[in-house]
């Protein structure tokens, strides 16, 4: 398998964050987003969006989307439970983190990562936005230690991929106790060192 990615990019690291939780083989692919490598005539026979992630299967077959490829990757496995009712909730928050978190604080981050912004210079509608998504996560984790169930699932690995980074996009996480336990057990269980 080969993942096509950018190693600061979020959505491309929940990619690697699943295939390395579950042992899978691949070849890891650099992409240069900034260099527009997402958009030649190469990269876009394989993945027509123009986007990263991409995985090109064994067989050939290409897949793209975070979400969609971490579920594929962790069908069948713990990270992603059998049970359908479990799976509508993983979903929920699948869905959640590309509509209410990822457009927030992804790019948020991205303005000032990549695009070298200052942090007078973020939207502030957009920052009110990813405010909110973290105020969330911050009573959905009350009394919880996972996001979904009574272990680590995609869903974690999906969410954790940008919040562990948020404030380099100038949030602060400082007075969000259970979102900051939930980054450190995540980072525990996938032997990351600590993002701050």
């Amino acid at each position: 398998m080969k993942i096509y990615g950018d190693m600061g990019s979020g959505n491309c690291l929940k990619v690697k964050y699943t295939a390395d939780r579950l042992g899978l083989p691949y070849a890891w692919v650099p992409i240069d987003i900034m260099k527009g490598e997402s958009r030649t005539a190469e990269y876009l026979a394989r993945f027509p969006m123009g986007q990263v992630p991409g995985v090109e299967l064994d067989d050939g077959r290409t897949l793209a989307q975070s979400n969609a490829i971490i579920r594929y990757l962790s069908s069948g496995s713990p990270l992603l439970p059998e049970d359908a009712f479990t799976q509508a909730k993983i979903d929920e928050l699948l869905f959640w983190e590309q509509y209410s978190h990822e457009p927030y604080i992804a790019t948020t981050r991205y303005h000032i990562v990549y695009l070298k912004r200052s942090l007078d210079q973020r939207e502030r509608w957009r920052v009110e936005r990813g405010e909110a998504a973290l105020d969330f996560m911050e009573r959905m984790l009350a009394g919880r230690r996972w996001l979904v169930g009574d272990a680590l699932t995609i869903a974690d690995i999906a969410l954790l991929a940008y919040t562990r980074l948020a404030h380099e996009g100038g949030f602060d996480l400082s007075g969000r106790g259970n979102v900051r336990d939930w980054i450190a057990r995540c980072e525990g269980e996938l032997g990351l060192a600590p993002a701050a």
